[in-house]
């Protein structure tokens, strides 16, 4: 006979769960409901809801329309900074976000974008679009 001993690994036990995870599992999550009536209450008690904020690419129209010229995306970042139209809320390119958004829309748009691309990394307002 061999006098060979069984060496005991020390394995951890499938399928236990910690004390802490049995406590957050019995605790309902919040449901969205209950968190839209939340927000709806807060809204009452405070009286005037927010303005609806103006999005870059609706104020890069309106710069658009009452400019004469093409303009390029951080000259459109200035001037409705300058208009106080939009600002950027701390972003380090909003300009290339808005060169995005407005390429986007005028390939998924077509003809009735709101901008027009006249030359390389020129936008004009289309005047077509309603």
């Amino acid at each position: 006979m061999s006098t060979r001993k069984k060496s005991r690994s020390k394995k951890k036990a499938v399928g236990k769960a910690s004390p802490t995870a049995a406590v957050a599992k019995t605790k309902a999550p919040t449901s969205t409901v209950e968190g839209r009536a939340k927000k709806a209450k807060a809204k009452k008690a405070g009286g005037e809801p927010k303005p609806k904020r103006v999005s870059a690419l609706d104020a890069a129209a309106q710069v658009l329309a009452k400019a004469d010229k093409p303009m390029r995306a951080q000259e459109l970042i200035a001037a409705m900074a300058e208009q106080g139209l939009w600002k950027s809320p701390g972003g380090k390119t909003p300009h290339a976000t808005l060169y995005a958004a407005m390429m986007r829309e005028e390939r998924d748009k077509g003809a009735a974008s709101r901008f027009k691309k006249v030359d390389r990394g020129q936008f004009a307002f289309n005047g077509k679009a309603a």
